[in-house]
Order: C-alpha cells, then structure tokens, then sequence
C-alpha cells in the first residue's frame, strides 16, 4: 500500500492519504478540527473501491484513571449505500476495523515513552 503524508505534521490540516489494493481501497483524511484534551474531528474521503465522504469524531472523556475513547463516523446515506445495507450487514463488514483501530489506539497510549 502506498501512503503519504503531508501538511502540518501534527493538528489541524495534517493530511494521511492510501493507494491500495481492492481491500484497502483508497482515500484521505485530514485533521479538519482538534480540540484539546478531548475532541478531534477528521475529514475522511473514500475514492475506491466505492466513494464516499464522512466525518470521523474522535471524543475522550477522563474516567478515573482512564479515557473513555467514543469513535464515531457520520456521512451522507444515499440510495445505493441504503440498498447495500439491506444485502451487507456494516457493522460486520467495518466493525473489526473499528475494534482493532481501538485497540491499537489503546497500545499506543499505554506503552510508556522511552
């Protein structure tokens, strides 16, 4: 897969963007808001295998000594999208991504820095 980055490297206007196969697809994303501690706001734009644009929400909100993390995803749901989620189940087909985007989410933010 190839990616790029570009723009600022961290905060708003950093921009992550993939050439990939059928599986991965491709697409960009870029920080369009970030609200520190808790609030980040991604533009996400799919070009392959399908298109579409939405709106990726990051929300962390201190629990004790934790962060819950909310990861939401919102976008137009036009006609085709609204016949495909009659045939596909999407939270069995984008469900795993969501877990394992958490998970490593998860990893990376309790490693200790070295």
């Amino acid at each position: 897969m190839k990616q790029t980055f570009s723009g600022p490297e961290t905060g708003v206007g950093s921009v992550y963007q993939w050439e990939g196969n059928n599986d991965a697809g491709s697409g960009r994303m870029e920080i369009a808001e970030s609200e520190a501690p808790g609030k980040i706001r991604i533009k996400l734009d799919f070009t392959k295998p399908f298109e579409a644009n939405n709106i990726a929400q990051f929300n962390l909100v201190p629990e004790g000594d934790a962060t819950k993390v909310t990861w939401s995803m919102e976008g137009p749901n036009p006609f085709m999208c609204k016949v495909m989620q009659t045939i596909f189940n999407m939270d069995e087909m984008i469900g795993k991504d969501f877990d394992k985007g958490l998970n490593s989410l998860k990893t990376i933010s309790e490693t200790p820095k070295s």
